[in-house]
């Protein structure tokens, strides 16, 4: 080997030397660094918290979106989504059907009523008069809608539309009755269920009616139409619509919720709570999100840390306020107070809390240990 071949593995093996020395170096930095951060790990993590607490704090802006969110919340529980109040049926279909009204002159064949008859007589499920006859203990009031097909707020459309467009009623346990108009003991003329119906029948000869032509389509959709008011009319009455699909299973137990205020009339007002509590909280929110500002918040989701607060306390402070205005009001005498219960908004408030309380942990939880975790891989972080 000559000199020159010498002189070049010298130099490899220097240049190999010089990479080793420096890695061992670079270890032994990181290795110093790495043991540093894990001894001030409970510091970091301790300023890695005080710094989340000082982006999702609330600040003046923040306080007024807490108020401008609150006082909505207020307003519509006060002047725009409080319980209806019950009237009478009378009073209930003269408030959807105005001052027309309906009499009894059915003269058709078996299913298969007129037009004219359809519009001008009273839906058919509405009669008990001629139920004794064949001991259905239909009767009157919220049993009697328990107990006919046509009063369910969701198997009406289909029952309460065919009935109406064949004559006929349907029973809770899918029985079928014909409708005609018979005679009071004082000789007035009324519905009255006459005979025996097969529901397949009442099934078919609708469909049959549909398909024939712009008449039967003109008598489908006029009873569908029918079928419409006549739920709107029953549904705030002192008796009430039972809620979907209960009575056709146990008339029994949709009486027993009805009795503690679970009907149809008080699902809708409480839907209606929650739906336009929820709406208020999505717009607040939109807002609040045009607000952001990237150069102050670590990420999006620091930032919707304030927004949920915002929507959580002002959710709170609005069902807290509800709940203590209804219960004196209530204590002092005024039990009218009660149809302004918040029953929807109540039910918002707990989601909000319960999923709002886990978007802040989980956010938190990134921040802090994500932060941690940053400083472990040698990046830099500016508390």
């Amino acid at each position: 080997m000559d000199i020159d071949e010498l002189r070049k593995r010298r130099k490899e093996i220097s240049s190999r030397s010089d990479k080793t020395l420096k890695n061992m170096d670079t270890i032994s930095y990181e290795s110093f660094r790495v043991a540093e951060v894990a001894h001030n790990s409970k510091e970091i993590i301790n300023n890695l918290d005080f710094e989340f607490k000082r982006q999702t704090g609330l600040n003046g802006l923040d306080v007024k979106f807490l108020f401008f969110a609150t006082a909505l919340q207020c307003i519509r529980q006060y002047l725009i989504t409080q319980f209806n109040e019950r009237v009478d049926d009378k009073i209930g279909a003269k408030n959807v059907k105005g001052n027309y009204e309906e009499h009894s002159n059915r003269a058709h064949r078996w299913y298969k009523p007129s037009l004219d008859e359809i519009i001008t007589n009273p839906v058919p499920f509405d009669t008990n008069f001629g139920s004794r006859d064949f001991d259905l203990g239909i009767g009157g009031g919220f049993t009697h809608r328990s107990k006919t097909l046509g009063h369910d707020p969701v198997l009406g459309w289909i029952f309460g539309t065919m009935n109406i467009v064949t004559s006929t009623m349907t029973t809770w346990d899918f029985q079928s009755y014909h409708i005609k108009t018979g005679q009071t003991v004082r000789g007035d003329a009324r519905d009255k269920i006459i005979n025996k119906a097969e529901t397949s029948k009442v099934i078919y000869y609708t469909k049959e009616r549909f398909f024939s032509g712009n008449e039967g389509r003109a008598a489908v959709a006029t009873a569908l139409i029918k079928e419409a008011i006549h739920l709107k009319s029953d549904v705030n009455t002192f008796a009430g619509l039972p809620l979907p699909i209960i009575s056709s299973i146990s008339p029994e137990f949709s009486r027993h919720l009805a009795d503690y205020g679970l009907d149809m009339g008080n699902a809708l007002n409480v839907g209606k709570q929650a739906s336009y509590a929820a709406l208020i909280n999505s717009i607040v929110a939109m807002i609040h999100g045009l607000f952001y500002d990237k150069s102050k918040y670590d990420s999006w989701s620091v930032y919707g840390v304030k927004t949920r607060k915002i929507l959580s306390y002002s959710n709170v402070i609005a069902s807290a306020s509800n709940i203590i205005y209804v219960a004196v009001s209530v204590y002092l005498g005024n039990e009218s107070a009660l149809k302004k219960l918040d029953i929807g908004g109540l039910i918002v408030t707990i989601y909000r809390l319960l999923s709002d309380s886990k978007f802040i942990r989980e956010v938190k939880e990134e921040f802090v240990f994500g932060g941690f975790n940053k400083l472990i891989q040698g990046e830099e972080y500016n508390f």
